[in-house]
């Protein structure tokens, strides 16, 4: 088809060569004659050096001189005429020659429409030049360019964008990045398949069959992913799968069921992998190449649902975002009733507060503090001053002195048990160290909350200096016990209590 069209082309080309050929031949015979005609007409005749004169030689009339002209420059513009159709008939059929020669084996490409267009007007150009000299010798058409400057200048700018696109278009096409027919992405713009390519733009029509117009001077500054028509280009598509599956029978079962899918090449093996391990199921990507690339919506779309159906028919599930929520049982909180009634019912548990009556010890258990130690944690330190005392509510602790450079234990503790009252009651520095055995909770009497207590119930005092001795036993050794009168030593301490709370 295309051969027949190009003789077809060619027979018209000899035609029209012929008959142009012909009439310029004819056209200086037939200028003669008519000159010729003109001058018997008017009684003239050419001078020796060109110029028109009279029969009698006098100077021809101005009629006769302007009729002479017209006619031979008529000649002249008929001539320029035949021969520029003879040179745009001459490059036209030699470019067609050339081009359709040299791209038959390379297939339709743009570059050889632009440039065969530019090289055109190049000929056209400089072969009215020539031709328009050898009519018009005598006019000089360098100063009438020369004098044209601004002229030049405006239509300059008038084109620019024009000239912008065609130069573009110049170093687009020759560096051939995509042709027509193939698939490309310009960023931001749009996607689609390009359809034509000229010195102006490109014409991409959009998968929304819609038509993109890009000038040539907007698409050299872009971002193109081009994907060849003659290329097996790759796609992907994403899916995913719960973890019960195995991987391996998934990732074959879906490869054999994409393999023969309308337009995945058969030419390479879709490749099935995992993506990531997610936080819902196995996220999967399949790979495969694809034969035309404009349709890869259609085929990404039947991959999805062959999947789907390979899924379904083998029992495997999608994933899909799932959570697992463990809901933390809220600790049980007291209102502060509660903790003071808690704090209440251990004081009235300890001996020596077995004296107060429940007012005094419900005073006592709103002025205390409680305290939370971990295990191993001293409470208290030996020789640290000591201005508080401590109830054990929970836990157990250990009294500790130091002897051969050891820490002895000498007392253990359990709730209801106290300790620090020698600090609190005389305000002596602490004779022993106490430690948590385990995590332990204790009420923190201070001296603020004893003070009204002992000054309004005075036999407090003695039962506190019971206790008292009886710890003190513990801390000495038997020749400091018998070294003192058991009457001086009570007056004593108690002395020491008074004068510590100001009594």
């Amino acid at each position: 088809m295309a051969e027949n069209t190009f003789q077809r082309k060619a027979v018209y080309f000899l035609i029209f060569a012929g008959v142009i050929t012909i009439l310029v031949l004819l056209l200086p015979a037939v200028q003669d004659i008519f000159e010729s005609y003109l001058l018997a007409q008017f009684g003239l005749s050419i001078g020796p050096e060109g110029k028109l004169i009279s029969a009698d030689g006098s100077t021809p009339g101005m009629m006769s001189q302007t009729t002479f002209d017209l006619a031979i420059n008529l000649f002249h513009i008929i001539k320029i005429v035949l021969w520029m159709a003879l040179v745009i008939a001459v490059v036209r059929f030699v470019g067609l020659l050339i081009f359709a020669t040299a791209m038959r084996k390379s297939g339709p490409t743009e570059i050889a429409s632009l440039l065969r267009t530019v090289l055109s007007m190049i000929l056209y150009i400089v072969a009215f030049f020539i031709i328009f000299q050898s009519q018009y010798p005598t006019v000089q058409l360098a100063p009438l360019f020369t004098g044209s400057t601004i002229v030049g200048i405006v239509v300059g700018l008038a084109l620019q964008d024009t000239l912008g696109n065609l130069f573009a278009g110049i170093a687009l096409q020759a560096d051939q990045p995509f042709q027509v027919g193939d698939v490309i992405n310009i960023s931001n713009r749009g996607t689609g398949v390009v359809e034509s390519v000229s010195w102006r733009g490109v014409k991409i029509r959009t998968f929304q069959s819609k038509l993109l117009i890009i000038s040539n001077a907007v698409l050299g500054r872009e971002t193109i992913e081009v994907a060849p028509q003659t290329n097996l280009n790759a796609r992907i598509v994403y899916f995913n799968s719960v973890y019960i599956y195995s991987p391996t029978r998934t990732a074959q079962l879906v490869r054999e069921a994409i393999r023969n899918v309308e337009n995945v090449s058969n030419k390479v093996r879709p490749i099935v992998r995992i993506r990531n391990l997610g936080d819902s199921g196995i996220e999967w990507e399949v790979k495969y190449w694809i034969e035309k690339y404009e349709k890869y919506n259609d085929t990404d779309a039947l991959i999805r649902q062959r999947i789907w159906y390979v899924f379904k028919r083998e029992n495997i599930e999608f994933a899909f975002p799932t959570r697992t929520i463990h809901v933390e049982p809220k600790p049980e909180t007291l209102s502060d009733d509660e903790i003071i009634n808690v704090a209440t019912e251990h004081l009235a548990n300890v001996a020596v507060f077995a004296p107060l009556s429940e007012e005094e010890i419900d005073r006592l258990a709103r002025a205390s503090v409680k305290r939370i130690f971990a295990p191993g944690e001293a409470i208290v330190r030996r020789g640290q001053e000591g201005r508080s005392m401590f109830v054990v509510i929970r836990g157990n602790v250990k009294v500790q002195i130091p002897e051969n450079n050891i820490q002895k234990v000498i007392n253990r503790l359990t709730v209801n048990d106290f300790f620090g009252e020698m600090g609190l009651l005389t305000g002596e520095p602490r004779t022993a160290t106490v430690v948590a055995e385990d995590e332990v909770d204790v009420l923190e009497i201070r001296k603020s909350a004893i003070k009204p207590i002992f000054e309004s119930n005075p036999e407090l005092m003695s039962a506190v200096y019971e206790i008292i001795e009886e710890r003190k036993l513990l801390l000495k050794t038997e020749d400091e016990v018998k070294g003192t009168d058991d009457k001086d030593r009570k007056a004593g301490v108690l002395g020491s209590i008074r004068r510590f709370f100001g009594i």
